[in-house]
């Protein structure tokens, strides 16, 4: 493990004996603990003894700044885009975590509400992001996906998008109906954003899998294996096992520890897996009555000392908890909990938290997002449509254009047809003059 941010400011606030007891309580990773300890030394040593230029760029960054490191042949790279609840925060978004691989491959699993904007600030281009996997269509898991989706043209994505769900206890409850229902209910959204941009993004392939198959393959490309086992969780919900290279990264969206997960998750390299907040935190926090706080954190989720005992049992290389408020009180009280049973390596995820995972070592730092990007530019050549022929204007829109408005606008596309050598015709501002 290499030294992160926490650890970095620690040194300078604390001092090195101070930085290793603030360490501890931020990065608990159980038995290698003394490995920490001499590696922040260690670190701390050779920012005294080594010079930095004052002009060239700093030799060490202890955060992730998205897109400006390659990602290696044989490497792994998880970033957290949604780590919280369906409680909405602006702090934690809901679940959502992306994969990349050094074969070029993006994976993302989950999409719950607010990840979408996590996702953009990245600034990953969406032609890139095009396999989704759901582990059940629950709005904290699934929620974000019709804005990614529906969206995605204005935003240059002009790549179809692929989706991945479990099939339904009934036919209407699996994803195939849910994707029907969803394009049905913002059916004149996709009909006004494909009118007017590269309608190509709004190709949708559904791919709907048996949910009860243990260890079911869902997903065999590019040398790329994707899994699911069975999720205990309100019933057809799976937990996903993806496999690369020699190294395998285990998410359980939301689940009770499985028997699924313990047979087929052992030994992951990354194995993120969901934990809920005790009993008694529910109960101040979320305002739960006693009955409503255990059976919602225990017998529908995992708690926080099942969650260690499953990874005692599956014994990662990394454990990581994630799907509950994740504060400077909460924390603590989730990580003691965990550590009644389990005394591995252990983080517990926030909101742009970025792994970097090889056969050698995981890397943990944070990502520094852009609160004011723009969208990445497309990655293939765009083809407006001709709007006018797509969409047919009642009587209502055309007498409501009020024609001086209308000159000026006219007037602003022919300036910009000579300073950019185009030829584009103004649509409905053009009809107000069209028989003058």
């Amino acid at each position: 493990m290499r030294v992160g941010l926490t650890a970095a400011l620690a040194i300078g606030a604390l001092g090195v004996a101070g930085a290793v007891g603030y360490w501890a309580g931020q990065r608990d990773l159980g038995g290698n603990g003394p490995a920490i300890v001499s590696e922040v030394q260690a670190a701390a040593s050779k920012a005294v003894s080594g010079a930095w230029s004052p002009t060239k760029p700093y030799p060490r960054h202890d955060v992730y700044y998205p897109g400006t490191e390659e990602l290696a042949p044989n490497e792994m790279r998880v970033i957290a885009c949604g780590s919280g609840m369906p409680t909405p925060r602006l702090k934690q978004a809901a679940g959502c975590f992306v994969v990349e691989l050094g074969n070029g491959d993006k994976f993302i699993f989950d999409m719950g509400e607010g990840s979408y904007e996590r996702l953009s600030a990245l600034g990953i281009p969406l032609d890139q992001l095009d396999k989704v996997f759901l582990g059940h269509l629950h709005l904290d898991h699934a929620g974000g996906f019709p804005a990614f989706y529906f969206t995605g043209p204005v935003n240059n994505r002009l790549t179809p998008v692929r989706v991945w769900g479990p099939d339904g206890v009934k036919p209407e409850w699996g994803t195939k109906a849910w994707v029907r229902n969803m394009e049905k209910m913002w059916a004149w959204e996709s009909a006004t954003r494909g009118a007017v941009v590269d309608p190509r993004g709004l190709e949708l392939e559904v791919n709907e899998f048996d949910w009860t198959a243990m260890n079911g393959l869902i997903y065999d490309e590019n040398s790329v294996v994707v899994r699911t086992v069975p999720a205990i969780h309100g019933e057809q919900s799976v937990s996903f096992i993806l496999e690369w290279n020699g190294l395998k990264f285990a998410f359980s969206s939301d689940t009770l520890p499985s028997a699924g997960w313990r047979d087929f998750a052992a030994g992951a390299d990354l194995a993120i897996h969901e934990c809920f907040l005790t009993p008694e935190l529910m109960m101040s926090k979320l305002g739960m009555a006693p009955s409503e706080a255990i059976f919602v954190g225990t017998q529908g989720h995992t708690s926080a000392q099942a969650f260690g005992k499953i990874m005692t049992l599956t014994k990662p290389r990394l454990a990581v908890c994630y799907h509950f408020q994740n504060d400077f009180d909460t924390g603590p009280l989730v990580r003691a909990d965990i550590r009644k049973t389990y005394d591995g390596p252990l983080e517990l995820a926030q909101d742009f938290m970025v792994w970097n995972v090889t056969k050698e070592e995981i890397r943990t730092r944070m990502a520094v997002p852009n609160h004011e990007g723009f969208p990445a530019p497309p990655q293939r050549q765009k083809q407006p449509p001709d709007s006018m022929a797509i969409l047919k204007f009642s009587e209502t829109t055309i007498k409501s254009i009020e024609p001086e408005s209308a000159a000026v606008t006219n007037a602003q596309i022919e300036a910009f047809n000579k300073r950019n050598g185009t030829n584009i015709k103004p649509g409905l501002t053009g009809i107000p003059f069209r028989n003058k």
